[in-house]
């Protein structure tokens, strides 16, 4: 019986620390601009500004089918709002890599949801992306109704070798 109280006191205690943790390092700001569906510029309160890369998602580039759809959804989403981030990385351009909350949402999730968005499953570990990126695809909803649709990732690599 010690044992299992020992367990249970042991995983209260993770809860306690990781949902601190979580709420600790978010960081309150107002968007400012949108650069493209998956890249963001905020004011912070010390009134400089970031550009934040969504974490977890990679939308079609500009130059591609749905690009100026994905940017548009994200425009229409948190451009002007007060948002929350959570800074997970940073990418090899020096952006932070960010996961941005509003209104109670994810914004990654809704634009994968949304069909305008593919899951970046090499830097996520988060199944529901994928399975909403699935239903996504099986609905044909945004960029899944182009039977072509090339992932971002494909387009810039092809892109470079030109």
């Amino acid at each position: 019986m010690d044992n299992l109280r020992t367990k249970f006191c042991n995983f209260i205690y993770l809860l306690i620390f990781l949902s601190t943790n979580f709420f600790l390092s978010q960081t309150r700001a107002k968007v400012v601009g949108i650069k493209d569906g998956d890249t963001v510029v905020v004011l912070l309160s010390n009134n400089t500004q970031k550009t934040l890369r969504l974490a977890e998602v990679d939308c079609p580039e500009s130059g591609q089918p749905f690009g100026k759809n994905a940017k548009k959804f994200t425009s229409d989403q948190i451009f002007g709002k007060s948002i929350e981030f959570l800074e997970t990385d940073k990418d090899r351009y020096g952006r932070s890599i960010a996961k941005i909350y509003y209104d109670n949402k994810y914004l990654s999730q809704e634009i994968i949801k949304s069909g305008l968005g593919w899951w970046y499953f090499r830097y996520s570990n988060n199944k529901k992306l994928g399975e909403l990126e699935n239903t996504a695809r099986n609905k044909k909803v945004g960029l899944w109704s182009d039977t072509r649709a090339v992932a971002p990732w494909d387009f810039r690599k092809f892109r470079n070798q030109n």
